[in-house]
């Protein structure tokens, strides 16, 4: 460990307990900004080619509700509509 960092764990374990807590908590929220950042670049990413593919024709838009109730088949034992094809590769 280098000098500044010896420090600053010195300086942290000197904190109260629900103080050195939060500062964990923060510590480990930094360790997790930058993969949320390629999270949400990735979405977005992904956003942009399903726009594409939509205004290119290649698929259609399907209303919500039938999103949802395609989803809850499974789970509730409804029938589901095989004329929507809700994923496109």
């Amino acid at each position: 460990m280098n000098d500044q960092l010896v420090e600053l764990a010195e300086r942290g374990k000197a904190l109260a307990p629900e103080d050195r807590s939060r500062l964990v908590d923060l510590l480990l929220e930094s360790l997790h900004e930058a993969p949320l950042g390629e999270v949400e670049a990735a979405w977005d990413a992904e956003a942009e080619r399903r726009l594409a593919a939509y205004e290119r024709g290649e698929i259609q838009a399907v209303d919500g509700e039938e999103v949802l109730a395609r989803a809850r088949a499974p789970i509730s034992g409804a029938p589901v509509s095989s004329h929507v094809k809700l994923f496109v590769a």
